[in-house]
């Protein structure tokens, strides 16, 4: 039979039983529907998730340490009952600085600068922690929804204060903006000196005060600790912070182990071009000598968690849509009861099993088109629907909308592809038993 002819019939045979065949239909599009909706929100919140990643940076970065401090951070490692010696290791100084932003797809190395100091507002004196902020930070998204505005330039005279010690300073954080604060802190000042034969390296402290102006009031604190400024409540130039040259934890590190002179940094980030890029990366920085850190490992957690969740929100999605087959099961089996003799004439003309068979495909399979598209289109619509409470939620609370629902374009034309599938597979029972009717019986049933 041409295809044609069976499309005729199985639209035909669809049309006179209407009211049955809608309500099946429906069905199936209310279970596609709750299948389309519930991965939607699953693929929703992993382009949330990740588009927050990557705007923050941290999924093109990679965070380099010294093999030494890696070590002094986990710990000596055993064997048996000795302790393995502590790693020789390159130290990360301005050298390594260099010689890490010429490595391929590098765009920018920057250390990591933050230091206890005090701050004095309107005469009183509060103790806090500075961070300095590389200039790349403007697009990262950390500082999006901030009050005020970003750095002017990276050598700027100005800070950024995180919202809990603005509000330590005034109970009108917001009138803040455009006052000027004093940055009291200790400069590192190296120096070497020469006594017969031998020789005094180290470096003094010398105590500073900066006047900054404050630009701008941010509610979360930038990366969380990653990249070197997160953690602080006080956020200026990068470039600023390190012309300061404030002391800090490790040049007291430094100076122990008689390294005071050359000053070595905590950490670098590097920054690439694109989060292809972080794994040779990685393996070039650890061939020169140095330990390595990144998110690579951690977004492959990451994506098998979103995958376990899609999987499970795609289980009980699809629940619906089971009890729906069990909908177009019934709907051809009382097609059958009302049609054998109509079937029966069908194969007495020359039609065979498989004919037949075809034909009760045929319309199970418009069924699950049918019942697909409208799901689809369903489910687009209580996402948009969850979306939109979600935002509404969210605005009462004063915070950014979200987009939580997303419906790609493979989910879109699986989910019309499963429900055929899973149509044919419905009506394998019905159609099968349409074909092994018997031809004379058929005709003498009434």
């Amino acid at each position: 039979m041409k295809i044609g002819d069976l499309t005729e019939l199985a639209l035909r045979n669809l049309r006179e039983a209407l009211l049955r065949n809608s309500l099946t239909t429906l069905g199936v599009c209310v279970g596609v529907a709750s299948l389309v909706a519930m991965l939607s929100l699953g693929v929703g919140l992993q382009q949330f998730a990740s588009k927050r990643l990557e705007n923050s940076g941290l999924f093109n970065a990679v965070f380099v340490y010294s093999q030494s401090d890696m070590q002094e951070f986990r710990g000596p490692r055993r064997t048996g009952s000795a302790a393995t010696p502590p790693l020789e290791s390159r130290p990360l100084d301005e050298s390594a600085r260099r010689d890490l932003s010429r490595l391929p797809n590098v765009t920018e190395v920057y250390p990591q600068v933050r230091f206890m100091t005090e701050v004095r507002f309107a005469d009183n004196p509060y103790p806090t922690s500075v961070a300095g902020v590389p200039d790349s930070a403007r697009s990262d998204g950390a500082f999006d929804g901030m009050q005020g505005r970003f750095f002017s330039g990276p050598n700027a005279n100005e800070a950024i204060l995180q919202s809990d010690f603005a509000k330590e300073l005034s109970n009108s954080p917001s009138s803040l903006i455009g006052k000027d604060l004093v940055l009291r802190y200790a400069e590192r000042q190296s120096f070497s000196s020469t006594n017969g034969s031998s020789a005094d390296v180290g470096f003094s402290v010398v105590p500073h005060e900066k006047q900054l102006r404050i630009i701008g009031i941010v509610d979360t604190e930038p990366e969380g600790g990653f990249g070197g400024f997160g953690r602080s409540r006080v956020f200026i130039p990068l470039a600023l912070a390190e012309h300061l040259s404030a002391t800090d934890v490790s040049d007291l590190r430094e100076l122990v182990n008689g390294n005071g002179a050359n000053r070595a940094y905590s950490s670098l980030t590097v920054r690439l071009k694109s989060a292809t890029d972080v794994q040779n990366a990685e393996n070039a920085i650890k061939n020169m000598g140095f330990a390595t850190f990144s998110l690579l490992d951690t977004t492959k957690n990451l994506r098998l968690f979103f995958t376990v969740i899609d999987l499970l929100l795609g289980i009980f999605g699809s629940l619906a849509l089971a009890v729906a087959t069990l909908g177009i099961v019934n709907t051809l089996v009382m097609a059958i009861l009302e049609r054998r003799r109509e079937i029966g004439v069908f194969k007495a003309l020359g039609a065979d099993d498989r004919d037949v068979r075809q034909l009760f495909f045929a319309e199970a399979g418009v069924m699950g088109l049918i019942g697909g598209i409208g799901g689809v289109f369903l489910g687009w619509l209580i996402g948009r629907a969850l979306t939109l409470g979600t935002n509404i939620y969210l605005a009462r609370q004063s915070f950014p909308p979200v987009k939580i629902s997303a419906v790609p374009l493979w989910l879109a034309v699986g989910a019309i592809a499963f429900a055929v599938g899973v149509s044919l597979i419905a009506g394998l029972y019905p159609a099968t038993r349409a074909a092994r009717l018997n031809p004379v019986e058929a005709l003498r049933y009434e």
